[in-house]
């Protein structure tokens, strides 16, 4: 039985021959904050996929905000731009850490910039939250100010 690393290197393969299979959610790579702080060490970029409103509050240094969903009286709505607006930041050959609030909304916009053709992408586990509560942020505001300032609730 091969591993999901060997089907997500064969998936990449057959994309890049024209045969597509779509990434799935149990596709995406996921770190945990530390790792994902040692990859931004390393040169990774970190994409913050939360609205501006969360990011505005607090972020992870040097990241770049593209927001997945948007708060609407409707509820959640996915950004239509999205993968627009992510193209006129980040190259499809850019290693990149995504990151939300809790890990949710990073892991979809993994699956969408994976099936975009983005290979080196991976997602924060446990998101902005978890690096708060790891004592990441370097911030003086209190922990449990930056994360509920970062949750998103419509």
């Amino acid at each position: 039985m091969m591993s999901s690393r060997q089907i997500l290197a064969s998936t990449r393969y057959l994309r890049r021959t024209h045969i597509f299979f779509p990434v799935r959610i149990e596709d995406v790579v996921s770190v945990d904050v530390h790792a994902a702080k040692d990859l931004l060490s390393s040169g990774h970029r970190y994409l913050d996929v939360r609205t501006t409103e969360e990011f505005n509050k607090s972020h992870v240094d040097n990241s770049m905000n593209v927001p997945y969903l948007f708060k609407t009286q409707e509820g959640r709505v996915k950004n239509p731009e999205f993968l627009t607006q992510v193209s006129s930041i980040y190259k499809k050959n850019d290693h990149i850490v995504v990151g939300c609030h809790s890990g949710g909304r990073s892991l979809n916009a993994c699956v969408d910039l994976l099936n975009a053709g983005y290979e080196r992408v991976k997602n924060m586990a446990g998101g902005y939250s978890a690096w708060v509560d790891n004592g990441l942020a370097g911030s003086e505001k209190p922990a449990e100010e930056m994360k509920t300032s970062c949750k998103f609730r419509p």
